[in-house]
């Protein structure tokens, strides 16, 4: 039975965030995830995560200036030594809360760039390394140009070219549906290709990225095979709640306590 992370950067904004780790735990999650962890102190995410019985499954490396438009650094070749910092930061967070991958997001670049190619795979190769030191996984994410026009990874298959390139038994593939779906299609036969490197799964309704059954997907369907291949991560719930958190909780309950 598959298990799930409710990812708080948009489950459970009708709270502030640091109440969101308890609002999720008292709606059956076993797990959380967010985009970032950065405007808290470390100490006071691993004690919510410790209070409420919480794993946390993934959260994203700094990522340069969001506000500014900013959408990682890995590909940005004059940005190096800032990507090597915000590393560092990260772990602090990592051993605070225990998470066992973090995502290196690439950043806004033409792909066909040599540069922007070039400074990429350094940047994935130097993180990857530096994470296995400290026993984390490094997952790299494809993401779709309707949600962020101009990011550089935007194709699975190159990802998973890389990945396999680089063979570092901790570099995997974090494979969002929603993004898959809008990308290529075919999802299934793409889990069934990639599952020996994906090392993280997300999940939103096609097109509009509301609950799971929300959309174009067969989202249970795609549970299930996940299940059949022998996923045994977490799902992250990275999706946008169509009329209120709770209210939008119906697609979880037959996954509700599954492995309690």
């Amino acid at each position: 039975m598959p298990r799930f992370a409710a990812n708080l950067t948009l489950m459970f904004t009708e709270v502030p965030f640091l109440d969101r780790f308890a609002q999720a735990a008292e709606a059956g999650f076993e797990a959380v995830e967010f985009l970032f962890p950065y405007e808290h102190p470390p100490e006071a995410i691993g004690e919510r995560l410790k209070a409420h019985g919480l794993t946390q499954a993934l959260f994203n490396l700094p990522p340069g200036d969001w506000a500014a438009g900013e959408r990682g650094l890995a590909a940005l070749p004059d940005r190096f030594e800032e990507l090597k910092g915000g590393v560092e930061t990260a772990l602090a967070y990592a051993r605070a809360t225990g998470v066992a991958r973090l995502h290196l997001m690439a950043g806004m670049a033409d792909r066909s760039d040599r540069q922007a190619q070039d400074s990429y795979r350094r940047a994935v190769a130097w993180t990857a390394e530096r994470l296995e030191r400290e026993g984390l996984d490094l997952v790299l994410e494809p993401i779709n140009a309707r949600n962020m026009p101009g990011y550089f990874l935007d194709d699975f298959g190159y990802a998973a070219a890389l990945i396999r390139e680089l063979a570092r038994p901790n570099l995997k593939l974090q494979f969002d549906l929603y993004h898959c779906q809008i990308l290529h299609g075919d999802v299934t036969m793409r889990l069934r290709a990639l599952m020996p490197m994906i090392g993280h799964v997300q999940t939103a309704s096609v097109p509009e990225r509301h609950e799971p059954g929300s959309g174009e997907m067969n989202d249970a369907v795609l549970f299930a095979e996940l299940d059949r291949l022998g996923y045994d991560g977490f799902i992250g719930c990275e999706y946008n709640p169509r009329s209120g958190t709770r209210e939008g909780l119906g697609w979880f309950t037959p996954y509700k306590g599954a492995r309690a």
